[in-house]
């Protein structure tokens, strides 16, 4: 193998190595200013994009013991690494894919350790990310205490107003 194609072969094998997730795709005449705006919101998940020969991709997957078959490879790849949230990846790719549906068919992806589906990988994108679900889960905490003071506040006003409606009855009546 020729020096330059072996340290492409390196290359992808690392990214498939340090990568939390890796989505297949297949694209059709990506245009260069799509294709850039599509780069800078996967950067700005921790995710970046790179168009590989089939041979390579099989080959680098093979060396990083990732199975994948080049049959199940459709059309021109392109593969997107997640080196952060995959969740905000697939957003980010579906979003994407929704501006630009002739473009880009996802073929399916590898979410730490398990292969999963296209239609699994689109159930991913539809899942909320990590600050949604810190928020959801610090509403779902906070929710009984201040329902809990709402309540109190509630019978503390309303023994105040009792009293106030008696002080004005006593008062009235002197």
């Amino acid at each position: 193998m020729r020096p330059e194609k072996q340290l492409l072969l390196d290359e992808i094998k690392d990214k498939i190595t340090n990568s939390k997730a890796i989505v297949f795709a297949s694209y059709k005449a990506l245009e260069p200013n799509k294709s850039f705006a599509f780069r800078s919101n996967l950067a700005k998940t921790g995710s970046s994009l790179e168009i590989v020969k089939k041979r390579i991709l099989v080959k680098a997957a093979g060396a990083a013991q990732l199975t994948i078959s080049a049959d199940a490879l459709e059309g021109h790849i392109a593969v997107i690494f997640g080196e952060q949230d995959p969740i905000q990846m697939t957003k980010a790719i579906y979003q994407f894919r929704s501006e630009n549906e002739d473009l880009l068919e996802v073929l399916g992806g590898h979410f730490e350790g398990v292969f999963c589906s296209s239609n699994d990988v689109e159930l991913l994108s539809k899942l909320p990310g990590r600050e949604e679900m810190r928020s959801q889960f610090l509403a779902t905490l906070e929710a009984p205490m201040s329902q809990t003071l709402a309540v109190m506040e509630a019978l503390l006003t309303s023994v105040m107003h009792c009293l106030e409606n008696q002080a004005e009855k006593t008062n009235s009546s002197n």
